[in-house]
């Protein structure tokens, strides 16, 4: 009974753990959470995922035998004696009953034998009697149902153990250790081979289904490891319509599937609605409506070069969920580029309140502040800022990197600017590149004076007419030219970090001071060289529309800054998509959920049982003495409390008064 104790109090602690510690997530959240150190050490005792650790569903095995032999041992033993008299005791052994009372009477031994009958009758207990000589022992108990209640809370505790054993991932690992192989490579169900799928009649399992709009699936997939195997349901799904509606935060408020049903074995049909916490029960298979995703919506997207003097955009066509191929660069340089399209956002409710001009801060302050969070942390008004997409593409360092781009422009401190997410992993916040929109809403002008800076020839234009405009006389046009054009050449290859990269660190902010406005003049004089030759309208540089004119420069010259720290060899511009919902199911086959259920009953029944049935014996011994009677009673209990002392009171009471 000790360790069956102490297993349980090592229970109740591990469930607490994963009560409190959120379970099954991501690694990588747990090593910002904790750090490396510690995730190893958690990892190591499976503390991430604590209900399906080894050591943990050990425990309940261990309870679960601990336990049972306990019960088989006792139980026998408590049934007996509860449905036992003991009307075997002895005369004398009554007097060593530490409550005990002897009374003697008048009355014939029958008359008072008949009066304590009654009395025990009235009292609610059951008697029996046993005729010994003239003597008559009458043996009589009340609560005997308190013996079950130790019956009851210890069966509650092996069946509830064995039904959440039922419900966790052993019959699956059972199956994996007798021969099953999760499948780690990526191929379609139908090419899964046998030793991949589990049984159609799997006692237990929990796995998730994704069904996009229009399609139809009969398999649940189950995470195992590293991988996945296939569980066979016994009907197919077939999702008509998925609907969602929102709150204002853009988190939703609801979301519902219409889906049809087709038994596998009948071919019956039947229409069913899941919702959240309204699962679609068949078969011994209950259906939850977990999440939603993107089913394979088909993009529009539009590509624009970020290396080199070319500013051809091309037109890029996928299918979220898939991988799509562009060729950059022609001739012999040409190469291709694998783009891992992974996300469509059609709702993006952003906090873009309180925008206000900002304020003057030193250009490095400047620089850093627009790699940051797409909107200022202090807005308070919530916006629907549009559509969003999201890829994974090998950077120019070589590594696999994230990029999120919203579709339309936003307005952040009242500037129309694209927003260009990156990230190195799935754990980090997304840093966003500020793009200046044009007269169009795009980003074509800002592309083509990317491209335009890395033409060397039109860098040599542009400096030209920037050192005629602001040269004070004609000897120093030539060397201003030169520094104009040496600054533009610079700022192309590495923004501000390459011009001021060998000036000394005292120095940095004074070259600066004398860089920045001499490069944001020259993308000037850039930008109407580059619509001349487009054949574009020129750009006014007086009034409202040359003050927006400079506006734009300013935040095109901040986005070439960081496009170096923009890891990618092309801007993905949403164009447009047919968006595809899917539906993410949990299917489940729980047996052990009745037994938990039953073993929850039994629990109360054993707990109301042992606390609230009080447990009483009385034995009373009526013989003849003279010409009246002798009585000699005793009274126990398992537990003799205040209110048995009280209870023994009134029953020694009832004694003396039933002598006279």
């Amino acid at each position: 009974m000790r360790f069956a104790v102490s297993l349980l109090m090592f229970i109740c602690v591990a469930s607490l753990i994963g009560t409190v510690l959120q379970q099954n997530q991501a690694p990588g959240s747990y090593i910002d959470q904790f750090g490396p150190f510690w995730f190893a050490v958690f990892d190591k005792f499976s503390i991430y995922h604590v209900y399906n650790s080894w050591w943990f569903l050990l425990i309940m095995a261990f309870l679960v035998v601990s336990t049972s032999i306990c019960l088989i041992r006792n139980a026998p033993k408590m049934v007996r004696d509860a449905s036992s008299f003991r009307e075997y005791i002895r005369g004398n052994s009554l007097r060593s009953f530490h409550h005990r009372v002897e009374s003697a009477s008048t009355l014939a031994p029958a008359e008072s034998q008949k009066r304590v009958q009654q009395w025990l009758t009235g009292q609610g207990y059951k008697f029996k009697l046993r005729q010994d000589g003239e003597s008559v022992l009458i043996a009589a108990k009340k609560g005997s149902a308190n013996r079950y209640g130790y019956i009851f809370a210890h069966a509650a505790i092996v069946v509830i153990c064995i039904g959440g054993l039922l419900d966790s991932e052993l019959p699956i690992r059972l199956q994996v250790w007798l021969g099953k192989t999760p499948i780690t490579q990526n191929m379609l169900i139908s090419q899964v081979p046998a030793s991949g799928r589990l049984p159609a009649a799997n006692l237990s399992f929990r796995a998730n289904m994704l069904v996009p709009e229009g399609s139809e699936s009969s398999n649940g997939i189950v995470t195992v490891n590293n991988g996945v195997l296939v569980q066979p349901l016994p009907f197919a799904l077939t999702l008509k319509k998925f609907s969602v509606s929102y709150y204002s935060t853009g988190m939703p408020s609801n979301f519902q599937s219409d889906v049809e049903v087709t038994d596998l074995a009948t071919g019956k049909k039947f229409d069913r609605t899941i919702k959240v916490n309204e699962p679609l029960r068949y078969r011994g298979v209950t259906v939850y409506q977990s999440s939603f995703d993107d089913g394979g919506s088909k993009l529009q997207m539009v590509g624009y070069p970020l290396a080199g003097p070319n500013d051809k955009p091309f037109t890029v066509d996928g299918t979220v969920g898939k991988s799509t191929e562009i060729t950059m660069g022609s001739g012999a340089k040409a190469g291709k580029l694998e783009v891992d399209l992974s996300g469509l956002r059609t709702i993006n409710v952003e906090n873009l309140s309180g925008n206000v001009a900002p304020q003057p801060k030193p250009i490095l302050a400047e620089v850093a502040s627009v790699t940051g969070s797409a909107a200022p942390a202090k807005n308070k008004d919530l916006h629907n800022v549009g559509p969003s997409v999201q890829y994974r593409i090998i950077g120019r360092d070589g590594q696999a990197h994230e990029f999120n781009n919203y579709m339309l422009p936003i307005k952040l401190d009242d500037h129309s600017v694209f927003l260009a997410g990156v990230r190195d992993n799935p754990n980090q916040n997304y840093r966003y590149l500020r793009i200046p929109a044009d007269a169009d809403n795009s980003v074509a002008d800002f592309m083509r004076l990317r491209a335009a800076l890395y033409d060397p020839v039109m860098r040599a234009e542009a400096a030209g007419r920037f050192a005629a405009r602001n040269a004070n006389s004609g000897l120093q046009q030539p060397l201003l030219q030169k520094a104009a054009e040496g600054a533009m050449e610079a700022f192309s290859k590495g923004g501000f970090d390459a011009i001021v990269e060998k000036v000394p660190a005292d120095q940095r902010e004074k070259v600066l001071g004398f860089a920045v406005p001499m490069i944001q003049l020259s993308l000037t004089e850039l930008r109407d060289i580059e619509h001349e030759k487009a054949g574009l309208p020129p750009i006014q540089h007086v009034g409202p529309e040359g003050q927006a004119a400079n506006t734009w420069i300013q935040l095109a010259l901040l986005a070439m800054a960081n496009l170096p720290d923009y890891p990618a060899p092309v801007f993905l511009a949403l164009k447009g998509f047919d968006h595809v919902q899917a539906s993410v199911f949990q299917v489940a086959r729980s047996p052990g959920k009745n037994a938990v259920y039953l073993g929850c009953v039994l629990l109360v029944l054993g707990v109301f049982s042992m606390f609230y049935i009080r447990d009483r014996r009385i034995w009373v011994w009526v013989k003849p003495q003279g010409q009246g009677s002798e009585m000699l009673a005793a009274m126990t209990s398992q537990r003799r409390t205040l209110d048995f002392q009280h209870e023994f009171e009134r029953f020694k009471d009832a004694i003396k008064r039933l002598s006279t």
